[in-house]
């Protein structure tokens, strides 16, 4: 009996493990779009570069902001792993605070619609956010930095 008892923790800990996290292969539409091309196709402003460099290669061109906007593009600046920055379009504001975005590449090779994005900036200025994380079926706990916003002409 001695014996069972790691055992025995074993499968009754993985037992209230919870649910497992989903594969994000079921997530979203499969592509093989960045989110450069993606954002670009989808909002109709139309720069190139990496993600990150879009923001100074707006200025003059298309109108910058940092109160979201539909069709608006949310520019991230690069942070950890995400070296190139991002892009997201907003298809809807829903509050201060939230607005919801579409996006290819949040998740490897897929394309995700509609996803919660909410402002943890302290001034309101979207400058810091956080994202939803599909596979989790929740938002995530990463703070990302952003430029702001880019308005289509």
């Amino acid at each position: 009996m001695m014996r069972l008892r790691p055992l025995l923790l074993c499968v009754a800990l993985v037992a209230c493990a919870g649910p497992r996290m989903e594969s994000p292969n079921h997530v979203g539409t499969a592509t093989h779009l960045t989110c450069v091309p993606y954002a670009r196709e989808v909002s109709g402003v139309q720069l190139s570069g990496n993600a990150y460099e879009w923001w100074s290669e707006a200025d003059g061109v298309y109108p910058r902001s940092h109160k979201p906007e539909a069709r608006a593009v949310l520019v991230f600046v690069p942070h950890g792993d995400m070296h190139v920055g991002h892009l997201a379009v907003v298809t809807a504001v829903q509050g201060q605070r939230k607005i919801l975005v579409t996006q290819s590449n949040w998740l490897p090779r897929r394309i995700e619609h509609d996803q919660p994005v909410v402002d943890v900036s302290a001034d309101n200025d979207w400058t810091r956010v956080r994202v939803w994380y599909e596979p989790a079926h929740g938002m995530g706990h990463t703070v990302y930095p952003t430029y702001g916003f880019i308005l289509p002409n």
